[in-house]
């Protein structure tokens, strides 16, 4: 069962579920729509969903002349419950006037924390690893705050950027992964740093965390969680060679995106990989994956990540039993085959979307 032990927001009724769709780029516009018929699949365990579709994204930039339009954030901010994002086609060269929506949608809902399980799925009880990891990742800080710059120095063009690490920040992600560490039954927390050579800007970020259950508002709170901490590389070294020991990993933005994308090709695929951006009063689900321009149009896109994701989404605002439905049709498309080339199947993204429904639908719990 793919569970994951999420803070929850304060539960409050409601009538109707909001849910922002914004498909974005590539196979964004592919998985999205399984968002609608999966929340659509629950029935009475969630409040009558709504959908509200929105625009973001590269080719929403080429079309209208601004990546994340304004009124994709105001409808965010006043009509919506929650969202999901599909994905961003963000170009590898600087193009005037273009920054990455997803990188703004964070910072404009403070979206501060990216919460990425990764957890094998496996098809017979043989299986010699077992992965359930999750990558807590600071979101809005680290290199991703784009400060960079060209400049002529004597040996030619420099370019330089600003990397920024706050006390503040750290903290509020170190909060959400002890939350995370002490839902779980090894209650074990991984600090992911530089700090040998960064000792400045990762030195900050590694002490702020381990200060955390010495606060006086931590009250013992997080006495039985063991911390441990890990060097960057040494860490991503030891995730291919033993990942039964990590639980909860806690990273500034750069490195979390990158353990997590690696963590991905232990369970088989990017395309299995879900993620919640999460913060104190938005929740906004994301599947790991790009937008695949390759495999764009071709209707073999893995839906599972953006499922994994609305399961997530879900769990985050308090309604668990409607999210352990969705997890487990996931581990019974997984189990029974039902899967996309990018897993060794020979499914249609249609095909995967529409058994997972079906497991839906005849859940008895």
């Amino acid at each position: 069962m793919f569970r994951v032990p999420i803070r929850t927001m304060a539960t409050v009724a409601r009538q109707s579920l909001k849910v922002g769709l914004i498909p974005g780029d590539g196979i964004g516009k592919e998985v999205v729509p399984a968002t609608r018929e999966v929340l659509k699949a629950l029935g009475k365990d969630i409040p009558k969903p709504e959908f509200i579709e929105l625009a973001a994204g590269f080719e929403t930039f080429q079309r209208v002349g601004v990546a994340l339009p304004a009124e994709t954030v105001q409808a965010l901010r006043e009509e919506c419950d929650c969202a999901i994002f599909g994905a961003v086609s963000s170009p590898t060269k600087k193009v005037v006037g273009y920054s990455s929506p997803i990188v703004q949608l964070r910072k404009e809902l403070d979206l501060y924390a990216n919460i990425r399980p990764v957890v094998s799925v496996a098809t017979n009880d043989s299986a010699a690893r077992k992965v359930d990891l999750i990558v807590v990742r600071e979101n809005t800080e680290c290199l991703y705050v784009k400060d960079e710059n060209l400049m002529i120095g004597e040996r030619g063009r420099e370019a330089r950027a600003t990397r920024l690490i706050t006390e503040y920040a750290s903290k509020r992600i170190g909060k959400m992964a002890f939350e995370l560490a002490l839902g779980r039954p090894r209650r074990q927390l991984t600090i992911i740093h530089k700090s040998n050579v960064l000792s400045v800007t990762d030195g900050l970020f590694r002490e702020t965390i381990r200060s955390i259950p010495q606060l006086p508002e931590s009250a013992g709170r997080y006495d039985g969680v063991r911390i441990e901490e890990q060097i960057v590389d040494s860490a991503v070294y030891k995730l291919f060679r033993e990942p039964e020991i990590y639980d909860v990993l806690v990273a500034p933005n750069l490195y979390g995106d990158i353990l997590s994308d690696a963590a991905a090709a232990l369970v088989g695929s990017l395309g299995l990989v879900p993620s919640v951006n999460a913060g104190d009063s938005f929740v906004m689900g994301e599947p790991v994956h790009g937008s695949a321009p390759d495999i764009e149009g071709k209707g073999i896109a893995n839906p599972l990540a953006t499922i994994r994701s609305t399961a997530l989404m879900l769990r985050h605002l308090g309604y668990e039993r409607p999210a352990v439905r969705i997890d487990n049709a996931v581990t019974q498309a997984i189990r029974s085959g039902f899967v996309t080339p990018d897993c060794g199947g020979k499914y249609s993204t249609q095909d995967v979307l529409g058994k997972v429904v079906d497991f839906i639908e005849s859940s008895s719990i």
